[in-house]
């Protein structure tokens, strides 16, 4: 039973005793909700309860229904209903009325209210519409119960569209007096941030605001936020780090109230939270990892009890240890904790300590060794969940030399296992291994041939796909080749010629096609047996189409004419009158091509490696015919996302957005939508092989956009191991009989108290020596978790893969751009932090020490959380000294320099071109620092002014330039290290786009020395727009079709559409050309493309569409940041007009 039910029946009591009208009688036992559960409990059939209820349902609508029910009566018929739908019977007549009683009622009946509609409806229903005034007002309301009877509601199921409605009000709550109030608020916006994370990315600086909460609620629900955030980009949150660390010290010194404890420890699930969070920012990071050392010591010196909750501290506590960068003490105590894990008598400790030693052995493989017969006893463990544990350890220590034994187990539980889900992670799981540790060709068929008949048809379609491919490719040498190909075709003919109908489909799809392909390698096999064996598999009644189209294919390349003739043509003739259209094409190509030997050889050449095929999805030959039609009066084709909207729009109201949209991190695109939005024709490069297993499910569509490239011109893509590293990869050893080694091991780690019997504990030493060989000599494994690649017997041929490989320009793009960090730190620096905010942040800091006050005393925290500064920032700078010195002219005053005066220095090469105002950055007694950018069209020119204003010269002048959003290169090539009095330096820096930002930004500092010899330095900012990098992108629609599907991140946002005299479309457009340098590559009916670049090379793309008075406009990029900033900007550019 759910928590809601559970918290259902517990207010069900409650709800109907109490009552709004003083003096009258409560509810007792004889109400009718409780002669309804009554009547219920005495039933002996479901026929008679489903009587019952019906009959309580017609009298439920009759009431609802009557203009003379008060809402008390409402509310006690809300709760009936509520208790129906409970039982899984539909109420719907009711919903409209749980809604009006949310709306209407007093403070208990819009209590009752709002938990009918939190119980009846869902995210998608109409009805919700209907709340959101409701759930304005009561935010508004300043009774405390109505304001947290929405946020709940809020937090439970409001969609996605209808977050921008209540998102200000929600925000609002973040600063109430009452701390249930903003806690509430806090959870409702984890909520918002889940489903549209775009929609609150403008908010981060108050969810820091929510971590200094002086209430320790507050603070313990935005934990939740940040573990998401974090889990996406760990390093936009290091700074936070000695924050969680003092927190989590005050959590487990007892510092909080008693409410929080559970069994006395002291807020178990916080400490979770904390720990879990410490693990991810401390992951590879070793300054970080320093700072938590102090406390997980702590934490796991403080867990050493004997209770559930403690065991799951203790848990996290091996896991984050084990995460972030190693340090011997806590490794040492960690594995001490896995240790009494493993060896404790109960299941779910044994359970508890093999998950951790699953997570751990990946970082350190000899820990396992210590307890190798503990890990022999669980394979024979009477629980299958320990059974299944434990074959997952064995996976994660497996190698080549100890492949076989591990192999076995897992098939052994296979043959034993009734759980589909646990057969298709153990299918999957040996296949893995018997592909990467293989010790020779016959083992591996068998293996695989095992894998096929366990896992049936319930294997997931790339396995056979896999070991299809890997025959097809098979080794770099021929002679090995060969033998893997006919030991297949050996092992599978005795297959057929016993019982073929005890196999599974798939199984029988890939002996056709092996039979097929390789047949003809046995020269003591006839094509004409081969061909009755596949022929017998048609006749069975078991056999699929599409087993039976695999067979079709796999005759068709066996055929040769003559004594074959008469099969073939049996089975032709009765499947060409097929119902299934695949199976009647199969039976054609099967006559055609066995009536015309000449013609089968050159379309399924034997023994000669596939061409590739080049696939044209965007069905290019069909242009002539699109246009033809289009031209005739047809209807444009509208891709499926943009019906959706169509259909959506014209049914429900319209809930976008209509202010600003800040930038998201974080583009999704959907495979489906990768739809050209264009009318013409856009080929691709994409191609097959026979190998594929394309016929899947009897899809009647490919789809190949989104999927993994792996396939081109030239063939195979495959992926080599680097040369350095294979190069250092130890020679596995064949498996050897139980030895010393193994035995001293488990001898040294078990030390046991009585002796046992010699056979079964000698058997147990057998199988811990071949299940644990090759892990004592593992020393390249470190405690990171990197190890050296591992040998892999079965290595694909790569196919034009040599240096002469060429790839279309959008893989180019795509490949070489890295996914940056997000832009969340910029837009909290740039945008949102304006000074009073700052001041307030600051102040809400440094009082730090004071936020936790409990009852139990005070809670301290040594850390302070800050924003990033906008002026002082002061990063590590790498820039050379740039500058270049210019005395004033005699008619300069440079003491009091203007705009106009600093106009007269610009390099003569940038003097014509557009430059933004000359921007004061910063001064002091001796130095003042103004700047401006200049736009070129591959470049902008970053120029700073240095005055020196003093009435003496200084020395050793160096300007050091950086950003961490641009890539910063020095154009000057005479600094200057000194400067006279009045005079004025010019730096030059090329500026181009690492990552995108809303508004990117340029740090510096100027160090110089004073004539007494005392050194000084002054550091500025300097904020640069997104749209002074962009500039036009001239592509063709053609070009331009090619690149949006080979693009990965998107964005979509309604626009305001311009109306003038213009047709609005070509008017928006225009003004968007014009503000933000866009080029409009073409204008179709009501829709447009448009496409532009950031410097240097960024390509984005826009396509934009005319609907119900909007522009919809959807933005495709391979930068993931790109979108989502234009979009800001272009609606900040219509705003301006």
């Amino acid at each position: 039973m759910s928590d809601v039910v559970e918290k259902t029946l517990t207010a069900l009591p409650s709800l109907l005793s109490l009552d709004s009208h003083p003096g009258s009688a409560k509810l007792s036992s004889t109400s009718k909700l409780g002669n309804l559960i009554r009547g219920i409990t005495e039933l002996t059939s479901k026929h008679e309860e489903e009587k019952l209820i019906q009959h309580e349902l017609l009298a439920i609508k009759e009431q609802v229904s009557s203009p003379n029910t008060t809402m008390r009566q409402m509310k006690e018929l809300m709760v009936r209903s509520i208790y129906c739908e409970m039982l899984g019977y539909e109420a719907s007549f009711s919903y409209i009325h749980a809604i009006k009683l949310a709306q209407q009622g007093t403070v208990l009946e819009k209590r009752v209210g709002y938990l009918a509609v939190s119980l009846f409806l869902n995210e998608s229903h109409e009805l919700l519409l209907l709340l959101v005034n409701t759930v304005l007002k009561d935010l508004q309301s300043t009774n405390l119960i109505e304001v947290c009877m929405a946020l709940t509601v809020v937090s439970q199921m409001f969609p996605k569209d209808m977050i921008p409605a209540i998102l200000p009000l929600v925000e609002e709550k973040l600063n109430h007096p009452k701390e249930i109030i903003r806690r509430k608020a806090v959870l409702a916006l984890y909520k918002f941030y889940l489903i549209a994370p775009n929609q609150v990315q403008h908010i981060h600086n108050k969810f820091r605001k929510a971590l200094c909460d002086k209430d320790p609620g507050v603070m313990t629900a935005s934990l939740h936020i940040y573990l998401q955030m974090i889990q996406e980009n760990p390093d936009a949150y290091k700074d936070l780090t000695p924050s969680f660390v003092t927190i989590l010290k005050q959590v487990v010194g007892g510092k909080l109230p008693m409410d929080f404890n559970y069994h006395t420890v002291p807020a178990p699930w916080l400490q979770i939270q904390l720990l879990r969070i410490l693990a991810l920012l401390g992951k590879n990071d070793q300054s970080t990892s320093e700072v938590m050392y102090e406390v997980l010591d702590e934490s796991l010196r403080r867990a050493e009890m004997n209770h559930n909750i403690t065991y799951a501290i203790l848990y996290e506590c091996v896991k984050c240890i084990y995460t972030i960068h190693p340090k011997s003490d806590l490794l040492e105590k960690a594995a001490k904790c896995i240790g009494n894990f493993v060896l404790s008598p109960k299941i779910n400790l044994k359970y508890l300590g093999l998950k951790a030693l699953t997570y751990v052995v990946q970082q350190d493989p000899k820990l396992a060794l210590q307890h190798q017969m503990t890990i022999i006893e669980c394979l024979d463990h009477p629980d299958l969940i320990i059974k299944r544990e434990t074959l997952e350890l064995l996976f994660r220590i497996t190698n080549a030399q100890n492949v076989t034994v591990i192999v076995e187990k897992m098939l052994e539980f296979l043959c034993i296992s009734e759980d589909d889900h646990t057969t298709i992670d153990l299918v999957g799981k040996v296949a893995e291994l018997a592909e990467k540790y293989a010790p020779d060709n016959e083992w591996f068929i068998e293996t695989m041939n095992t894998v096929f008949s366990l896992g049936g048809d319930m294997m997931q379609p790339d396995i056979p796909n896999s070991f299809l491919k890997l025959l097809s490719e098979g080794f770099d040498s021929v002679e090995e080749d060969r033998k893997l190909k006919l030991f297949a075709v050996n092992s599978y003919v005795p297959l057929l010629r016993g019982e073929p109908g005890k196999l599974p489909q798939r199984f029988l799809q890939v002996i056709s096609w092996v039979l097929g392909e390789y047949s003809h390698l046995r020269e003591d096999l006839e094509p004409a047996e081969v061909l009755s064996l596949l022929a017998k598999l048609l006749d069975m009644k078991n056999s699929s189409s599409e087993t039976k189209s695999w067979v079709l294919m796999a005759m068709t390349k066996l055929c040769k004419g003559g004594t074959d003739a008469s099969v073939t043509q049996e089975v032709s003739e009765t499947y060409s009158s097929s119902l299934d259209t695949v199976l009647r094409q199969r039976a054609h190509e099967l006559q055609y091509l066995s009536q015309d030997p000449e013609l089968r050889a050159r379309v399924l050449p034997r023994g000669a490696n596939p061409e590739t095929l080049e696939v044209d999805s965007s069905l290019s030959f069909l242009d002539r015919f699109v246009s033809e039609a289009l031209a005739a009066g047809a209807a444009p084709y509208k891709p499926p996302h943009q019906r959706q909207e169509e259909l959506d729009q014209s049914k429900a109201l319209s809930l976008e957005p209509y202010g600003l949209s800040l930038p998201i991190s974080m583009s999704s695109c959907s495979i489906t939508d990768r739809q050209s939005p264009t009318l013409l024709s856009m080929s691709s490069g994409l191609s097959g092989d026979s190998a594929d297993l394309s016929h899947k499910g009897g899809s009647s569509a490919l789809k190949l956009d989104g999927v993994k490239r792996v396939w081109g011109r030239e063939g195979y893509l495959a992926q080599r191991e680097p040369v350095e590293e294979a190069a250092q990869v130890e020679v596995p050893s064949p498996i050897q009989s139980p030895g010393r080694q193994g035995e001293g091991d488990s001898l040294h780690s078990q030390t046991p108290t009585q002796t046992p019997t010699p056979e079964p504990e000698q058997e147990k030493q057998q199988l811990a020596s071949s299940l644990f060989v090759g892990l004592a000599s593992q020393s390249s494994v470190s405690l990171m978790g990197k190890s050296e690649p591992t040998p892999q017997r079965f290595r694909r041929k790569a196919k034009g893969q040599g240096p002469g490989s060429s790839f279309n320009a959008s893989e180019q793009i795509s490949s070489s751009l890295i996914s940056p960090p997000s832009a969340v730190d910029n837009l909290l620096c740039n945008n949102l932090l304006d000074s009073n905010n700052a001041s307030e942040l600051a102040e809400q800091t440094s009082q730090l020490s004071q936020r936790l006050t409990t009852a139990n005393g005070t809670c301290h925290t040594e850390a302070e959380l800050t924003e990033p500064d906008t002026k002082g920032c002061n990063p590590a700078l790498r820039r050379d000294n740039c500058v270049v010195a210019a005395d004033p002219g005699p008619h300069d005053d440079p003491g009091r320099l203007t705009e106009v005066c600093l106009d007269s220095y610009l390099p003569a090469e940038l003097s014509g071109l557009s430059h933004s105002e000359i921007a004061p950055l910063c001064a002091n007694q001796s130095l003042n620092l103004s700047a401006c950018h200049v736009q070129k069209e591959d470049s902008l020119i970053l120029v700073v002014f240095i005055i020196n204003s003093s009435e003496s010269a200084i020395q050793q002048m160096l300007l050091q330039v950086d950003s961490e959003e641009l890539e910063v290169s020095c154009l000057c090539d005479s600094p200057a290290g000194e400067m006279t009095s009045h005079s004025v330096a010019v730096g030059q820096y090329s500026l181009t786009v690492k990552r995108p930002a809303v508004h990117v930004e340029v740090v510096g500092t100027v160090s110089y020395q004073l004539p007494a010899g005392t050194s000084q330095s002054l550091q500025f900012s300097y904020k640069v727009p997104l749209t002074s990098f962009i500039r036009p992108f001239v592509v063709s629609t053609e070009e331009y079709g090619t690149m949006w599907l080979s693009f990965s991140h998107d964005t979509k946002q309604n626009l305001t559409l311009i109306n003038d005299n213009q047709e609005p479309l070509t008017a928006t457009l225009n003004a968007l050309k014009k503000k933000l340098q866009l080029h409009v590559v073409e204008v179709i009916g009501m829709e447009g493309i448009v496409a532009c670049r950031l410097l240097q090379d960024l390509p984005c793309l826009m396509h934009c569409r005319v609907n119900a008075g909007w522009l919809a406009v959807w933005l495709r990029s391979p930068v993931p940041d790109l979108p989502d900033c234009l979009i800001y900007h272009c609606q900040r550019a219509l705003q301006s007009l």
